[in-house]
């Protein structure tokens, strides 16, 4: 090789080392390049945000037109919150990452007012015929809280958007045969969150992509355009799902009573097959009738074994064990929800001084039993274990969330009782709640235990299996008569 053929190799590694250099300091995806000093709307990921307005926001927002009235004005209410993101993007590609958090949140308050304006639009509004329509934007705006998410913040969205499917589903099955607008509005709500969790994926795989050559964020802040004041009263956006939880509350400040004969019976069950997991098993070698000596003294002790000489010791391998992050238990009401978090072995929690405006949210508990007394909007079980609840009354329903062997029983009234990617859920109801009704979806091992009405009951399944046929006109579905 000639000197001029290796001074030339040599430029080429130097110009592939400093841009190698260059993308690594921004931050953020791998695969995204690094955020130029100057930044602003000609950024990308800027002008790839501004794609996701005019194509599939716009979509939304005509399906939205079409329908009109609260479900328009909604749907505006999101494209305001998706500018002001917008707005905190171009504040991103122009500043380097604030270091406290406050002014993280002073940034994102405009965008965070909008999300809480969507969010009551949907409480004020229960009894509206588009009530469906209002919960499944509500339940997945919180995905636009991606920019506070690190590392993974694209999994966050879809796991946002997956929360409102349940209403998208009540809108396409009360409207579906009605009017076709609101089949192409659930569409386009699909299309948009898809579209979101694609742009971050590619744009922003590891979080945020700050300009670490900047300047100060709450300097250019007055670059971005003005959030309209939120209505008085409306409560700030709930954190995001996989953000840690509030510290527990003082035990002083929780009202518990003694565990109920219900809550020690459902704590007996939740043991399953594991009752038998203490038992240690009997060899041939410690049977009696195989081995006659043993029935005249102790069994035989069988000392180790010795190595052998001049062989090397063995090392003991010790396996790198990865303990996952330990939450603190959480029993607090927060605003209208009472939240019930990380308990474990925890079979005496009894929430008290409810009320028919009020929620209970359990999630992520092992192993506990939970009570409910008095009469309570609805009970969501999300990524529970093991867990059991019995509650008095529900006035819209009580709901299973990606939950394995759970139990509820209810002394008065449901109306209605949703389980969705479960696996192994038993019902008990009153002779009250005969005629609860039962949605299901992507669950298993699913029995409703009802009362004959003399101090017995009987079980029965729910069916897990269906036969879909077309009949020439459209499909038909019925349940498998094996699977039934």
């Amino acid at each position: 090789m000639s000197t001029a053929d290796l001074a030339q190799l040599v430029e080429r590694l130097e110009k592939v080392t400093s841009r190698l250099e260059s993308a690594s300091v921004g931050g953020g995806s791998a695969g995204a390049a690094a955020a130029p000093t100057a930044g602003g709307a000609d950024t990308p990921f800027v002008k790839e945000y501004e794609n996701l307005i005019t194509g599939p926001l716009a979509a939304f927002l005509a399906a939205s037109g079409k329908i009109g009235g609260l479900v328009k004005e909604q749907a505006d209410l999101l494209k305001d919150a998706i500018m002001m993101q917008k707005a905190y993007l171009i504040i991103a590609s122009q500043s380097k990452k604030p270091s406290s958090m406050a002014d993280v949140v002073d940034l994102l308050k405009p965008t965070s007012d909008k999300i809480s304006e969507i969010m009551a639009m949907k409480e004020k509004n229960r009894r509206s015929e588009f009530f469906n329509h209002l919960s499944a934007l509500a339940e997945g705006v919180s995905a636009l809280s991606w920019v506070t998410i690190e590392p993974t913040p694209a999994p966050f969205v879809k796991e946002m958007a997956d929360a409102g499917m349940f209403y998208v589903n009540r809108v396409l099955k009360d409207f579906k045969e009605k009017a076709p607008e609101h089949s192409e509005w659930t569409k386009s709500l699909c299309a948009l969150w898809r579209e979101l969790q694609a742009y971050v994926k590619q744009h922003h795989l590891t979080g945020l992509v700050w300009n670490p050559k900047g300047g100060d964020a709450k300097s250019l802040k007055s670059a971005a355009p003005a959030a309209p004041a939120a209505p008085a009263g409306v409560p700030p956006p709930p954190p995001p799902g996989n953000m840690p939880p509030p510290p527990p509350v003082s035990t002083s400040s929780t009202k518990s009573a003694p565990a109920p004969d219900a809550s020690a019976l459902f704590a007996a069950l939740n043991k399953g097959s594991d009752i038998t997991s203490g038992l240690k098993k009997v060899s041939d070698n410690m049977k009696t009738h195989k081995n006659p000596a043993l029935r005249t003294g102790p069994a035989p002790f069988k000392p180790p074994t010795a190595p052998k000489p001049g062989a090397a010791p063995t090392k003991p391998v010790t396996a790198a064990v990865v303990k996952p992050k330990q939450h603190p238990p959480l029993v607090e009401l927060q605003g209208k929800k009472w939240a019930v978090e990380y308990l474990t072995d925890n079979t005496n929690t009894v929430i008290e001084d409810t009320n028919r405006s009020q929620t209970v949210y359990v999630y992520k508990c092992v192993n506990s039993t939970i009570q409910v007394k008095g009469k309570v909007n609805s009970i969501t079980l999300d990524g529970c274990k093991k867990t059991a609840v019995v509650f008095d009354d529900a006035i819209s329903m009580v709901e299973f969330i990606n939950c394995q062997s759970v139990k509820c029983q209810v002394i008065n009234k449901v109306p209605t009782v949703s389980i969705e990617k479960t696996d192994g859920c038993q019902i008990y109801l009153s002779e009250q709640s005969l005629d609860t009704s039962f949605i299901s979806a992507k669950s298993s091992e699913m029995n409703v235990v009802i009362p004959k009405g003399d101090g017995d009951y009987s079980e029965y399944a729910i069916a897990e299996q269906f036969k879909t046929v077309f009949n020439g006109k459209t499909l038909v579905t019925e349940v498998n008569d094996i699977a039934a």
